[in-house]
């Protein structure tokens, strides 16, 4: 009987063979069957062949524990700045919903429209003062007139002063784009 192996399904041994088969000290096999990996039949006896499949089952529970516990706290820590990120995010909507913060964008925007205000009111100055300069009768008079005009385009763009209610409008024009932009890929 060559091929057949000495031991049957319920071979009982001692903890130094049961040791020696793990290739473990005799301590580690008592260690493993006080915190319960490896059941004990009787004081200092175990069951060979479930010793030796609970042995291995609890060594790769461990090896996997290991990866798992690292994907676990890489999950874990890309979950909490994910959250962080889309607090972060929704704090800076709040700000830019309730005026306190403005999209780059949108000053970019607004502070165009207000050169284009000072742009025509410089460009008009010209046909507002044609007449009056050349109904002047001395030089006097025309600086006068030209200085009257200037200084009347000068109160209109410092009369220019900060409106929520604009940016509010721009803001309010982009959520609406973005929402119809997301419908449109969501068809």
């Amino acid at each position: 009987m060559a091929g057949k192996p000495s031991y049957q399904e319920t071979t009982e041994v001692s903890t130094t063979e049961l040791a020696q088969v793990l290739g473990v000290t005799a301590r580690r096999v008592q260690q493993m069957a006080q915190d319960g990996t490896i059941p004990t039949v009787s004081r200092g006896r175990f069951n060979l062949c479930d010793s030796v499949q609970r042995y291995i089952k609890f060594l790769s529970r461990e090896e996997l524990s290991e990866d798992d516990a690292k994907l676990e706290r890489a999950k874990r820590t890309a979950e909490v700045t994910l959250k962080a990120s889309k607090a972060q995010i929704a704090k800076l909507e709040a700000d830019e919903l309730k005026g306190k913060m403005h999209r780059s964008e949108d000053v970019q925007a607004v502070t165009e429209d207000l050169i284009y205000n000072i742009r025509s009111i410089l460009m008009s100055l010209p046909g507002r003062l044609a007449m009056d300069a050349a109904a002047a009768q001395t030089p006097a008079e025309a600086s006068d007139v030209i200085r009257n005009e200037i200084y009347k385009a000068m109160r209109e763009i410092a009369n220019y002063h900060y409106d929520p209610n604009v940016y509010e409008e721009r803001v309010r024009a982009r959520r609406d784009w973005d929402a119809m932009e997301s419908n449109d890929d969501d068809e």
